[in-house]
């Protein structure tokens, strides 16, 4: 199935020709130009596999629209910007945002981009086929809905940010193995090298907040003192 991705942006010419650059490369391309319709599009529409955010939208700054859609949701995010400082693209990368490309732009390169995201997406979600599933439950109760970008927990639904939903995935996809605050930091973070050990260990108290906010007798994560950390095998 093609993926589906959501243009925002409010000029015309610009919005015009990332979708035909999308569409002629086999995406499922739409637009639209406020954060108003992308935050409808994103909570009631079809499911969309990630978003191009232009930082000046008309009614809300495309940074406000992404930290809100970070507050409940996962989905994959370049920033487009007329705007190319180093602070801008920190912030962008701080809040949330997968890659952050500067007008003008190639659309070749955007399109570039946006595959290199899906398939790092992709790459991550795969813990919920064979080794990161275990029956039509999951490991631990943990069940990954790669298409929507959600993770259930004993059948409801946790309300993740983008790297704690990350962060989950890869442990999720390597049962039992203990994973190094190196490693975790490759496989949830845009720029690892701007995480820390305290950022994963901030991110795993955060994830074991919420998973027993679901069952408080439960511990999924489980700590290996100055290794890493395991999703439990078989808990």
């Amino acid at each position: 199935m093609s993926a589906r991705v959501l243009v925002v942006e409010d000029e015309p010419s610009i919005a015009e020709t990332l979708l035909y650059a999308l569409r002629t490369e086999g995406f499922v391309a739409e637009g639209c130009g406020t954060a108003g319709a992308a935050l409808e599009a994103v909570r009631g529409g079809e499911p969309v596999d990630c978003l191009i955010l232009d930082v000046g939208l008309p009614d809300r700054s495309g940074f406000d629209l992404c930290r809100e859609i970070r507050s409940f949701s996962a989905l994959p995010i370049l920033f487009l910007t007329a705007r190319d400082g180093e602070i801008d693209r920190v912030v962008g990368l701080e809040i949330g945002a997968d890659d952050y490309v500067a007008k003008p732009f190639s659309p070749r390169e955007v399109v570039a981009r946006v595959r290199a995201i899906l398939r790092r997406v992709r790459v991550v979600g795969r813990g919920d086929e064979g080794e990161g599933k275990k029956g039509p439950e999951g490991r631990c109760g943990l069940v990954h809905d790669e298409r929507r970008r959600t993770v259930s927990f004993q059948g409801q639904e946790l309300e993740l940010s983008r790297n704690e939903y990350h962060l989950l995935l890869a442990l999720m996809k390597h049962p039992g193995r203990v994973l190094t605050r190196e490693q975790l930091m490759e496989m949830a973070w845009p720029d690892p090298g701007a995480a820390s050990d305290r950022t994963v260990d901030a991110h795993v108290k955060l994830l074991r907040a919420k998973l027993r906010a679901v069952a408080p007798e439960a511990d999924p994560i489980e700590t290996r003192r100055g290794l890493g950390y395991a999703l439990r095998e078989g808990a």
